[in-house]
């Protein structure tokens, strides 16, 4: 049995070592088969699809920001932030580059313009681009801004925080705050002036994402009818209507308050008066103490009242360097009185307060519904001189840039694969040619043995008979030793064993070494012979001679026909 269960175990051992082998050879098969990493390319037309795979194209491409910001001091004005096309930190392949903001507690902006200047009108507007906080992320963003096509800022040099923009979108920490920005850009039909809506926050947790060090997937669609969803790695994160799901919303009231309209000086808005009628009590003193002393205190027996609990340190002595003109009369340092430590207390005893049964307080009339209550006052509502419905807002400014404007206390955030397009399609495929062959090339090296397992088991079914083979083992061994174990007597119980016939006989007898017993051999030898010829011939008759024979010195043997069974 112990021979078959070793077997059975050195089996499912073994297949788990395969489990674990065949997955560790079919990731260095593809390795091995595996091609160079290949820059991702737009399947069609797109109005920006960046990669950074190439520091040229970058230098040719991107323009690195001159300007200051106004109304700081000079120190910290400029956008003097460091960037740098790199190999992300873990998980990098050769090849594939990225921008790195490498600097922190700076001003930092860099931007691009579009292949063309995108018009919202009938295609959609998407745009999507990775970002990792390789050193996770204290205060600052990694949004992109989308920049509004205006001569006035054409010249990307200037790029700064006063740069009109259309949309700004992307993550965003600092503290406890997570956030995920949508903010676009409001054209007033009436006035022309400007107004930033922010998109309404998810209810989906972010603080992942800035604290893992993987790269993820940001991804906004902004479609014609006037709907928008926000991705992140290619699963939804917030979904809703450019019309309803914005602060301040897009479409200002109808009517409002009349900002020339008053409360009238008789309009009672007291909901509760004091009663009037009523009157306070002849017995209500208003003068009574909340405590008074505790007549009942009595000074704990041991108190010592001409000990005072402080007293100045016997051990303290006055610094050599001290001026009674300039320090005034040195006085030691008072310390805790020793004579105090072992009694309830010293000085002077005081009675402790109670409270004072007489005391109620200033006296305040009931309150009682007011008759001459109008309900609250409120501006009357008049229309809305500055009303206006639009019915399009998707209808944003044209954008003909974007660019990076960040300022961050944490160094090193990657950025990648930024595509600017009108098709969704589009900006899926690169996903699937980018961050999607990344994500499970970061799953892979990330797993664990259980998930390398659970990975093997899905592929090879046959793997679940192993585990109910170890499963089933500990069970079997348990059953068997419990229920099926023989003994080596042929005594069914204890008590009928032999009087005297120990352990230490069973083991003599078997091998023939009574003598270690102390036993006569030519007195026990005919005994033994009968009873052999007994069992040879299946009866056992007990002999009255026999129980005065003794088989071991002080006892005599009971014996018994023996079990044919």
């Amino acid at each position: 049995m112990a021979r078959i269960v070793a077997c059975v175990v050195l089996i499912c051992l073994s297949a788990c070592c395969s489990i674990l082998n065949a997955d560790e050879d079919s990731s260095v098969n593809e390795a091995l088969q595996k091609p160079a990493y290949k820059s991702p390319e737009p399947s069609d037309f797109v109005y920006l699809a960046e990669h950074f795979d190439s520091e040229e194209r970058f230098t040719n491409s991107w323009v690195l920001s001159e300007a200051k910001k106004d109304d700081i001091d000079e120190d910290i004005a400029k956008y003097d932030g460091i960037w740098s096309i790199e190999e992300p930190k873990k998980h990098g392949e050769d090849g594939d580059l990225g921008l790195v903001l490498k600097s922190k507690a700076r001003h930092a902006a860099v931007s691009t313009l579009l292949t063309k200047p995108f018009y919202f009108e009938d295609k959609p507007l998407v745009v999507q681009y990775e970002v990792n906080f390789q050193e996770g992320q204290e205060c600052g963003g990694a949004y992109l801004k989308l920049l509004t096509l205006d001569d006035k800022y054409g010249d990307l040099k200037q790029f700064q925080d006063k740069t009109p923009y259309t949309i700004m979108f992307g993550p965003d920490k600092c503290g406890q705050d997570h956030k995920l920005h949508f903010i676009f850009r409001h054209k007033n039909p009436l006035n022309g002036t400007i107004t930033e809506k922010h998109c309404k926050k998810s209810k989906d947790r972010l603080e992942d994402y800035f604290k893992d060090k993987n790269p993820h997937l940001y991804t906004l669609i902004v479609r014609p009818d006037n709907t928008y969803v926000i991705k992140v790695d290619n699963k939804l994160h917030n979904t809703g209507s450019l019309l309803d799901d914005f602060a301040p919303p897009v479409n200002p009231p109808l009517e409002i308050e009349d900002p020339d309209d008053k409360q009238p000086e008789d309009w009672d808005d007291r909901e509760k008066i004091p009663d009037p009628l009523a009157e306070k009590p002849d017995d209500w003193d208003e003068d009574a103490p909340a405590q008074i002393v505790d007549e009942e205190d009595v000074m704990p027996e041991g108190w010592l009242e001409d000990e005072p609990p402080m007293i100045p340190n016997p051990d303290s002595v006055k610094p050599d360097d001290w001026d009674v003109e300039m320090d005034g009369e040195w006085e030691a340092p008072e310390v805790p009185n020793p004579k105090c430590a072992d009694v309830p207390g010293c000085g002077p005893y005081k009675q402790k307060m109670k409270k004072n049964p007489r005391y109620k307080g200033k006296w305040l009339a009931p309150l009682v519904n007011n008759p001459n209550y109008k309900g609250k006052w409120k501006p009357r509502l008049v229309h809305n001189p500055d009303y206006f419905n639009d019915e399009h807002p998707f209808k944003m400014l044209p954008i003909n840039a974007i660019g990076f404007e960040l300022w961050s206390m944490s160094p090193d955030i990657y950025f990648d694969n930024i595509i600017i397009t009108d098709d969704e399609k589009i900006a899926k495929k690169w996903s699937d040619d980018s961050f999607e062959i990344r994500r499970i090339k970061i799953a892979k090296e990330n797993s664990s043995i259980w998930n390398r397992i659970a990975i093997f088991t899905a592929d090879h079914p046959w793997i679940w008979a192993v585990y109910i083979l170890l499963t089933a083992i500990p069970v079997v061994l348990l059953m068997y030793f419990c229920c099926f174990s023989e003994d080596k007597t042929d005594f069914k119980d204890e008590d009928e064993r032999p009087l005297g016939m120990a352990d230490d006989f069973d083991e003599a007898v078997e091998n023939e070494n009574l003598e270690s017993l102390n036993i006569d051999l030519a007195e026990q030898k005919p005994i033994i012979e009968e009873i052999d010829a007994e069992k040879e011939t299946g009866t056992e008759e007990v002999i009255e001679s026999d129980k005065e024979t003794p088989l071991i010195s002080g006892e005599g043997p009971r014996r018994r026909k023996p079990n044919k069974e």
